[in-house]
């Protein structure tokens, strides 16, 4: 296969993987490691490194629309950032250290619960009572809707900063953008509006990931002629979801998404099991 190809293909699977990351908030990266690494052969520590990169470019594509939509809430990002980049900045730091087929099971095993977590019912109500530290933190925000603008108050503050120290640390060892957790965090602990929770999810997987590129980065583990392709493939899709989003339900595109993500798990789990990594 020459380089025309080779870019052509990835440049479409980076499109496809910054449509359905803006689209379900969990990040280009559970596409584009699986196209690297089982279709291309990709040493999977180069394939984080331009993942992580994709999810910056995915975060950069989308976030702006939402934010400019009003349904983002920015304050409570980068409150949650604090805990998500230092959690980045440790999981890249052993991932250096990390045998490359131990990193393929364990990214097998999350893929599979950021499917379970994407199907599972989400949290469509708005709390009308927050706790004592989202009203100190002024966390508490509103989003528009068809029906105008919805106010709503968040819970258990505490919890969701601890699952976003977790899910920086998933981040910056497998080059994804954690956003199930995310959107765990957000959506199952504190109780917010799933469509503030992904969108904020989306804003948030930009900054964690950078946190972590640093690293690899300096480790030698980002490919121009990989990351180039990709990044351009992500961010055309990432522009292209966040338009789609505002018209269309993703309920039956989720479905599709868990079951494919939940094949390229197992073969991710079978080689790393084999060693072929």
């Amino acid at each position: 296969m020459n380089i025309l190809i080779f870019s052509l293909i990835l440049l479409a699977g980076a499109y496809v993987a910054g449509l359905l990351g803006s689209l379900t908030g969990l990040g280009g990266g559970v596409v584009v490691i699986p196209l690297l690494t089982l279709v291309f052969h990709v040493d999977i520590r180069y394939a984080i490194g331009a993942a992580l990169l994709a999810s910056i470019a995915n975060s950069s594509g989308a976030a702006s629309a939402y934010i400019k939509e009003g349904i983002t809430n920015v304050r409570l990002g980068m409150f949650l950032e604090i805990a998500t980049t230092l959690g980045a900045v440790g999981g890249a730091l052993i991932a250096v250290f990390t045998p490359t087929n131990t990193i393929a099971i364990l990214f097998g095993v999350v893929l599979i619960f950021s499917a379970l977590m994407t199907v599972r019912k989400k949290h469509e109500h708005a709390l009308q009572e927050g706790s004592r530290l989202s009203y100190v933190l002024k966390l508490n925000g509103s989003y528009p809707t068809p029906q105008g603008e919805v106010p709503y108050k968040l819970q258990n503050i505490g919890g969701g900063f601890s699952i976003m120290l977790l899910a920086g640390v998933l981040s910056g060892l497998l080059g994804i953008g954690s956003g199930a957790l995310k959107v765990l965090a957000m959506d199952g602990a504190m109780k917010i509006p799933f469509k503030v929770s992904t969108t904020t999810s989306n804003f948030m997987i930009g900054v964690t990931a950078a946190a972590s590129a640093v690293v690899y980065l300096q480790r030698g583990y980002i490919d121009p002629g990989i990351a180039f392709p990709v990044v351009l493939g992500v961010l055309g899709g990432a522009f292209t979801g966040a338009r789609l989003l505002t018209i269309m339900n993703p309920k039956t595109l989720r479905y599709i998404f868990c079951v494919a993500i939940s094949f390229v798990a197992l073969e991710m789990i079978y080689n790393g099991l084999h060693h072929q990594f």
